[in-house]
């Protein structure tokens, strides 16, 4: 860890709110963008209640960080299990018929608006395309789940290097890029199917 990353972390903890400032002020951007790519499927609303969720946890645990890894690092891992969290919730939501289906030619009854105008940017069709596919592969992490889910997601939403991601799991950087050789493989095989259209038996390792 980093001389000024410890020092901020030593004032934080003696309950300095400059020193929470600059934490949340490094950090809270960087993963609001890390779950933003771990589940396409979020809205804003969902990234920035999973963002507080996941910050209420820093503050109250970070008596237990003892600097094995970046801070970074475990901000993710944590941003990482409230984003999976989250996500069960809401498949839980609509497996209990509270989903809500809107039709995209529906028109708002006070305005008179559709609920998809067009845009200048993506047509409807193109960001479609671009969000499934998103959709998919974290359908694939998921599917995966245990180690291959968690280093996927360090190396290729966290931007983490291997050394990073060695410290955090306690692994040595060749058994890390072993391991995400071995995953990718697996999320290869997982995927495949899914930009098929089939479905495949999930898989955990």
């Amino acid at each position: 860890m980093e001389a000024a990353e410890a020092q901020m972390l030593s004032q934080c903890r003696a309950g300095d709110p400059d020193a929470w400032d600059r934490l949340f002020d490094l950090h809270y951007e960087p993963t609001a963008r890390f779950i933003w790519q771990v589940h396409s499927g979020f809205t804003p609303e969902d990234v920035e209640e999973i963002c507080q969720e996941t910050f209420l946890t820093v503050i109250r645990s970070l008596a237990s960080f003892q600097g094995q890894s970046q801070l970074r690092t475990w901000i993710c891992r944590v941003a990482a299990n409230k984003a999976h969290d989250f996500r069960e919730r809401q498949q839980a939501q609509k497996r209990g018929g509270r989903e809500r289906i809107l039709s995209l030619d529906a028109e708002d009854p006070q305005t008179g608006l559709r609920l998809d105008p067009e845009g200048r940017g993506k047509r409807p069709d193109e960001e479609l395309l671009s969000r499934e596919a998103n959709g998919l592969i974290s359908e694939a992490l998921s599917s995966l789940g245990g180690p291959c889910q968690e280093i996927l997601e360090l190396r290729y939403f966290a931007d983490l290097s291997y050394e990073e991601i060695a410290a955090s799991l306690a692994l040595n950087p060749k058994t890390v890029s072993s391991r995400l050789s071995k995953c990718l493989d697996k999320l290869d095989e997982v995927a495949r199917p899914l930009f098929a259209g089939e479905k495949k038996p999930t898989s955990s390792v």
